[in-house]
């Protein structure tokens, strides 16, 4: 089952999308194949398509972990499908940076938790005009929220790994936010 997670987190949403428009995230703005990117170079409704597909790719992988033996396989199998999404295989291990795809994870576990998490990242990104601070906050906050909520302790060490996964490829834009010179979300 984790292995089947890890390929569906390889599916490229980005290109797939950016193809279909004639366009190439990977070698346009910011290089990355992601929905942040993809709104940049392609506009919102691209943008929001990709982040959909990556959504889903988490909700998928975790949900059939879930139904087949539990919220612990779940949570395996959607933190396979982040990896899947930030190290394919079938890319030389150059993918996204998993917000999507680890936030599909947070829906199927804990919606509420979801919700409210999603809700402070679309206004942090509003406010901010930075995709990469709200992502940032979103995953520092999701184990602290897991663990809020009365998770095991199990739950809430397994999604610190996959925030720690998230803030690892926030890596760059770590470096920019402090220079003060980070790629905003507007066009």
């Amino acid at each position: 089952m984790v292995a089947v997670a890890y390929l569906l987190g390889t599916v490229p949403t980005a290109l797939v999308v950016g193809r279909r428009l004639g366009r190439d995230p990977t070698r346009e703005g910011s290089g990355n194949p992601g929905a942040s990117n993809v709104y940049r170079t392609a506009g919102p409704r691209a943008g929001a398509v990709v982040f959909a597909g990556d959504l889903l790719k988490g909700i998928a992988a975790t949900g059939l972990g879930l139904a087949a033996g539990g919220r612990l396989l779940g949570l395996a199998c959607g933190a396979a499908a982040v990896v899947g999404h930030v190290l394919p295989v079938t890319r030389r291990l150059r993918g996204g940076k998993g917000v999507a795809t680890a936030s599909g994870l947070v829906v199927v576990l804990d919606p509420l938790l979801a919700a409210v998490v999603g809700l402070g990242w679309l206004v942090l990104a509003r406010v901010s005009g930075t995709a990469s601070l709200a992502s940032l906050a979103a995953a520092a906050l999701l184990p602290a929220g897991f663990a809020l909520r009365g998770r095991p302790l199990a739950e809430v060490v397994g999604l610190a790994a996959v925030a720690a996964v998230v803030v690892a490829r926030h890596a760059g834009n770590i470096g920019r936010l402090v220079r003060g010179d980070e790629r905003t979300l507007r066009r």
